[in-house]
């Protein structure tokens, strides 16, 4: 049986690694700290409410900002957001996953 992937989770995780993406595009931006915070961030919250999913959110929390910025700037560099984005979508995971047990034995 295949795990079913929560669609709105991974469009909200979408919509919000593009505005991730479009505020650390700006010319007037220069804060890679908090634009990695905010990957992290929310790709832990995400994965945590969507475990089975964690991976996905992960890398589609942070494909828009690599992909800008490589459009953009030709700065390949930026590939670290999406590790930084995994990070987050695994830790993440197992807050979901203890949440989820957790529920279960109470």
């Amino acid at each position: 049986m295949r795990a079913r992937v929560p669609l709105g989770v991974v469009l909200l995780a979408l919509v919000v690694g593009v505005a991730i993406a479009y505020v650390d595009s700006r010319a007037t931006w220069d804060d890679a700290g908090v634009t990695a915070a905010a990957l992290f961030i929310t790709s832990a919250v995400l994965a945590a409410v969507s475990p089975r999913a964690a991976w996905l959110i992960g890398f589609v929390v942070g494909l828009p900002v690599l992909a800008l910025n490589v459009v953009l700037h030709g700065n390949f560099g930026a590939v670290m957001g999406i590790v930084v984005s995994l990070v987050g979508a695994v830790i993440g995971h197992f807050i979901g996953r203890a949440i989820g047990r957790r529920a279960m034995t109470t």
